[in-house]
């Protein structure tokens, strides 16, 4: 049956759109952030830290390939844009809120502050879905990836110190980091050839874990 205005051809399938090389890579994200949520519950923070370093590297990468593209339709960059924001969700929100928890070994006293970093997560998603942003290379706050660059660094010191400090030191931390994410403050959005910058950051840090975890 043909389409019309009155008769719209029906929409495609809707795993079609997952193959879409961009989404594949999306995906691929979410496995790592999966494997760091896993690894966080567990309590193997180094194997959770390579996780997320994974999750925010194919964050990095969808976008790059998809701008590299030809041939790609409207609705599968919309598609694309719609997964990537609900993936973030889960790989800079949920994921970094499960670790807190872990490491406060799920006490109450942890809960507060795995809300904030949920809450403050969707807010600023919602926020940056219907605006954007402020120019092609500014975010207005801090962008949620950035916050685990951030937390792998931190997480080096885990065993250097007791871990009631330490985990005095990752609460502060979490509660600072998510009120830059929604702060009124002009971030750089960083592109181009901080790719590189972070595709070396993210192999030296799984090395640097992975060593820790023989």
């Amino acid at each position: 049956m043909s389409a019309s205005p009155n008769n719209p051809a029906p929409p495609r399938a809707i795993l079609c759109y997952a193959k879409d090389l961009p989404n594949l890579c999306s995906l691929a994200g979410l496995l790592c952030a999966i494997f760091g949520i896993y690894f966080a519950i567990l309590g193997n923070f180094s194997a959770a830290m390579i996780g997320l370093l994974w999750a925010v590297f194919f964050d990095w990468s969808d976008g790059i390939i998809a701008r590299r593209m030809t041939g790609r339709t409207k609705e599968q960059g919309e598609f694309g844009g719609q997964l990537d924001s609900l993936i973030d969700v889960v790989s800079f929100a949920i994921c970094p809120a499960v670790i807190l928890l872990s490491y406060g070994n799920f006490s109450p006293w942890y809960i507060p502050g795995a809300f904030v970093i949920v809450a403050i997560g969707v807010i600023r998603l919602s926020y940056f879905n219907v605006f954007g942003l402020v120019d092609k290379s500014t975010y207005w706050g801090l962008a949620l990836d950035n916050n685990v660059i951030i937390l792998a660094l931190l997480f080096l010191l885990d065993g250097l110190i007791s871990p009631a400090v330490f985990g005095s030191i990752l609460y502060a931390l979490m509660m600072a980091l998510a009120a830059l994410n929604v702060a009124p403050i002009k971030t750089p959005k960083f592109a181009g050839r901080w790719y590189y910058a972070i595709t070396i950051y993210t192999l030296v840090l799984t090395l640097v874990y992975g060593w820790k975890l023989l």
